[in-house]
């Protein structure tokens, strides 16, 4: 179980490394570079317009490698999902600028980060189904919280070469060729993931099924038909965990640097403090979905989303350091509270059959809801001089209509659910 879950937190931690990168740089210099004839403002929401394009292609990229998963098994998944998004980010690394190309510098940059968002897309649920089908029961939640940490990983590994950049180059260094630096090392890690991943063995519920010829013709045309509902409501819960994190470590980013005159380096030093926390509380978490049941602690972590909001941005407009990590930690930390269960929740809400276009269409619905809309909207909402209250409102919003998700979502957990019977089951070992 371990090399299996290291090879999924591997994975998945070079495929979010790629699309966290872009998201960086769309926040410190993807506007002026390739909308150069907007204003300041308009550049910085072109940018993190071609950013929620990636987001746009997710659900599509579940849909497509899905199926796959479904029909042909949760491997090849693993490996054509992490192909696909290694080499468009590598592209992204190579566009010229607008003053170079014209009006095809962004369009190349749309392409790309349609085709980042795909390869993402069908990455989380072939990477949670290799744990959650090889985990056993008890422990399920553990080691499906394991592609979770991969995107912490993920992110730090991005932010931490921009900010080694950041610190070395100098301003025109950066904009002229540093900031592509991150992106040709993604060539790199991308074919270590697929050495890692080579020998990762089939699940043994998509073996069971293969056998006995219960594969599903059409998963994503089942799921739709029979579990629209469910589809809406894993989406939907989901939602404000892309929103508070895209909030801390995109949009805060361009926010800080642009009205606050806090310095780039500064602030990327605070958001990579307050997700490491993230990342460390990421297994722990999904021991106690284990132990608890993986409902209570997506509504205890959607509650502190929905109260916590004001107090983030409050100390946001600080600028003082101490006090932003402060307010991102502890957003993150309601935020994976919720994230931590999913790799664990979402499959178990579907049979094994649709499970991954099921599980991983959900989970990326989340992401179009949240992570898509939420740099955009956040970045109109706070153009003006004063406290940016009208973006707290909106994430503890979509704060609320997540709670009112989880709440009509039911619990998954064999464990818990056999001790709420009171059957003899419950009592097993471990």
């Amino acid at each position: 179980m371990l090399r299996l879950a290291t090879a999924s937190l591997a994975g998945t931690a070079i495929e979010f490394y790629d699309f966290f990168v872009y998201g960086t740089a769309a926040a410190l210099v993807l506007g002026p570079l390739f909308f150069p004839s907007f204003s300041p403002l308009a550049g910085t929401l072109a940018a993190f317009g071609t950013f929620g394009v990636g987001f746009l292609a997710r659900p599509l990229g579940s849909a497509v490698f899905g199926h796959i998963g479904d029909r042909y098994g949760r491997r090849p998944v693993l490996l054509g999902s992490l192909l696909l998004t290694g080499v468009a980010t590598v592209a992204v690394g190579c566009v010229p600028a607008y003053d170079s190309i014209g009006i095809a510098a962004p369009l190349l940059l749309l392409v790309l980060r349609f085709l980042q968002g795909l390869g993402l897309g069908g990455e989380w649920g072939g990477a949670v189904l290799l744990t959650a089908e090889h985990s056993p029961e008890r422990r399920r939640g553990l080691w499906s919280s394991f592609p979770q940490i991969g995107p912490s990983v993920g992110f730090l590994l991005a932010n931490g070469i921009i900010l080694a950049l950041s610190a070395t180059l100098t301003d025109a260094q950066f904009t002229s060729w540093g900031w592509r630096v991150p992106f040709w090392a993604a060539g790199v890690l991308a074919l270590a993931g697929l050495w890692l991943r080579r020998a990762v063995e089939e699940t043994p519920e998509f073996l069971a099924m293969a056998e006995t010829g219960r594969r599903a013709q059409a998963p994503l045309a089942e799921v739709v038909r029979g579990h629209w509902r469910l589809l809406l409501l894993t989406g939907g819960a989901l939602a404000a965990a892309y929103a508070v994190f895209y909030a801390v470590t995109t949009w805060s980013l361009a926010y800080a640097t642009e009205h606050l005159d806090v310095g780039r380096t500064t602030m990327l030093a605070c958001i990579m403090a307050a997700v490491t926390l993230k990342g460390l509380a990421t297994p722990v978490l999904g021991m106690l979905g284990d132990r608890y049941g993986r409902r209570p602690l997506c509504l205890i972590g959607c509650t502190v989303c929905v109260v916590w909001m004001f107090p983030l941005v409050a100390l946001l407009r600080t600028g003082d350091p101490l006090l932003m990590t402060v307010g991102f930690a502890v957003g993150l930390l309601g935020m994976v509270t919720m994230f931590s269960v999913a790799g664990a929740y979402l499959p178990e809400l579907y049979a094994p059959r649709i499970r991954c276009t099921g599980a991983a269409v959900g989970y990326n619905l989340g992401g179009v809801l949240g992570g898509a809309l939420t740099p955009i909207v956040a970045t109109a909402l706070a153009g003006g001089s004063g406290p940016p209250w009208a973006v707290a409102v909106y994430l503890t919003g979509v704060a609320l209509v997540s709670l009112v998700c989880f709440a009509l979502l039911p619990e998954t957990n064999p464990v818990v659910l056999r001790t709420r019977t009171g059957t003899a089951e419950a009592a097993a070992p471990a």
